[in-house]
């Protein structure tokens, strides 16, 4: 005859103090990650945002401005676009741009820097087009630019 155990009514001290501390470790490190806390900040410009000379843009490259979480990209002499330099996956802001290619340090997604588009995951979104204008050899990004 085998015997039957009580299947536990109730988790363990143990398994609860675990979970609570896991729970916590992810939290802090989506928020490392991601550099915000609170409620989710738009990954776009809200109001014109004054990034710098234009001249720091190379043709056929793009420049990274990690501070005001921009990409801005030059495809052809004179012509700008600009995308939200945070990563579509986690909201990491990207890293580096090299060979036309940005990078996210945080998970490896990378994106062409003229069109945005994700060229490997684990983002599965394109990044958010933002509109940019040169304006007296400046540039400026964000609504009304």
């Amino acid at each position: 005859m085998t015997s039957r155990q009580p299947a536990p009514c109730c988790a363990s001290r143990r398994t609860l103090l675990r979970g609570a501390a896991l729970a916590g470790v992810a939290g802090l490190g989506a928020a490392a990650c991601d550099g915000k806390t609170g409620a989710k900040a738009s990954s776009t410009p809200t109001a014109p945002v004054e990034l710098g000379p234009a001249s720091e843009v190379p043709v056929g490259g793009a420049k990274l401005y990690r501070e005001e979480r921009l990409l801005v990209a030059q495809p052809v002499k004179g012509q700008f676009k600009a995308f939200s330099a945070e990563c579509t996956h986690a909201g990491c802001v990207l890293a580096t741009v090299d060979a036309g290619v940005a990078a996210c340090g945080c998970h490896g997604s990378r994106f062409d820097v003229k069109t945005g588009k994700v060229l490997q995951g684990p983002a599965g979104d394109p990044l958010p087009a933002v509109p940019v204008q040169a304006k007296g050899g400046r540039l400026v990004a964000g609504p009304s630019a």
